[in-house]
């Protein structure tokens, strides 16, 4: 609780007990007994959320009952029916009034009017009821309820305000975190488009010259003499390292190269599924246990097939390669959801291996990004791009076991 709280609340404290003092002294000193009550009720009073907390769930009904007891033990002794200090029961009527419903309201304030009309039994020995006094009695009621409905109008308004309010800041914390996605996501477009941009330039610039070097060599390797054969070998190197940089230069242009998008409807399912016969196939003895829980009528996505299998290959293979020879398991969930106001199709890879650090997940999607010992980092980049061109999104989300899951999500329209 904020310091300006505490003392707020310290001081309300102090000036109901001194309001229910000066109701103590000014009844006459003899009558110890209502001042000790009115002490009572004052300590209650600034102690009731202890008391609350203390009695547990029922604390608030147990709260309630001990006012109106305590209401009619001062009344008891001052005076009955006719004691000036049945205003007290103003207490148990808003107390119920604070912590009920309004059917809650009404009840506790019948109770407390029943519990103050009850000393009229008393005094109908003695006196007789005249039509006056039954006025008096009735106005006296009716401002009971008047009061609880009331007080109980004001606090139902106020929690539904609350709620109102709660319900806003719910909402403005899950904008707020669309916004950061969206921010990071923009982000790693932006660099993606400028690393694609420089990759292409210098991709065309590395080929011409490559292809010099290939030419050079094969024409050296077929001039050398047969017996040179150390010098055909070396020669044979360079045209072979001159191909791999050549298939490397093509990847990185694949990567810079505005994709073309044929959108057909596709089943996702069947995409996936390809995928995971695919790793099963380059890797015939893994352990990995592979467990699917695809949703039922699964609508088709408008995909570029080619390119989204190449999407789910690529994580498929990333999951196998992750788990290693001793295996693991590979869960895969399709679902279709809704995601920040769209209809989609939403894919979760969750793999056992030894996961992605919390301070990695954005970077894995960066171009030349690996934490293997051989790639250039280029296939989740590739991945993302094409999901970002199909208007969706892939994230990698905090898994609740060990291991990855990357979260891909192609929007139905």
């Amino acid at each position: 609780m904020p310091e300006e709280s505490r003392h707020k609340f310290a001081w309300m404290d102090v000036l109901l007990l001194v309001f229910l003092a000066g109701l103590a002294v000014l009844y006459p000193v003899s009558e110890v007994h209502a001042q000790l009550i009115l002490l009572t009720i004052g300590f209650f009073q600034v102690f009731e959320r202890k008391f609350i907390v203390w009695a547990g769930a029922r604390g608030e009904v147990y709260s309630t009952l001990m006012k109106i007891a305590l209401a009619s033990l001062l009344i008891a002794h001052t005076g009955g029916i006719n004691s000036s200090y049945y205003l007290i029961y103003y207490l148990p009527v808003v107390t119920a009034a604070i912590y009920s419903g309004p059917w809650g309201t009404l009840g506790w304030t019948a109770l407390s009017s029943a519990a103050y009309c009850a000393f009229l039994i008393p005094a109908l020995q003695v006196y007789r009821l005249t039509a006056s006094g039954a006025e008096e009695l009735g106005i006296r009621v009716l401002f009971f309820f008047l009061a609880a409905i009331l007080v109980n109008r004001f606090v139902m308004e106020n929690r539904q305000q609350s709620e109102r309010y709660r319900l806003l800041a719910e909402r403005l914390a899950e904008t707020n975190q669309q916004l950061k996605r969206a921010q990071v996501e923009a982000r790693r477009s932006e660099r993606l488009a400028a690393l694609g941009q420089l990759t292409a330039g210098l991709a065309h610039e590395i080929r011409n010259p490559l292809g010099v070097i290939k030419g050079s060599a094969e024409t050296l390797g077929q001039k050398l003499p047969e017996q040179d054969s150390i010098a055909i070998e070396l020669a044979g190197f360079i045209s072979s390292e001159v191909n791999r940089l050549n298939s490397l230069v093509s990847r990185f242009l694949d990567f810079a190269r505005p994709l073309e998008i044929k959108k057909h409807p596709e089943e996702i399912a069947a995409m996936v599924d390809y995928a995971l016969k695919a790793a099963r196939d380059r890797w015939p003895d893994s352990k990995v246990r592979v467990e699917r829980q695809y949703a039922a009528e699964l609508p088709p996505v408008p995909l570029d097939a080619e390119l989204t299998e190449q999407v789910f290959t690529n994580l498929v293979f990333n999951a196998y390669e992750a788990m290693g020879a001793e295996g693991g398991t590979l869960r895969v969930e399709i679902a279709k959801k809704e995601i920040d106001g769209r209809q989609g199709i939403e894919v979760d890879l969750r793999d056992t291996g030894p996961g992605v650090p919390p301070e990695l997940r954005e970077q894995v999607f960066n171009p030349f990004f690996t934490t293997k010992n051989e790639g250039v980092g280029l296939g989740l980049s590739i991945v993302s791009k094409i999901v970002d061109d199909h208007g969706g999104w892939i994230r990698v989300q905090p898994n609740s076991e060990n291991g990855a899951c990357f979260r891909v999500f192609f929007p139905l329209e």
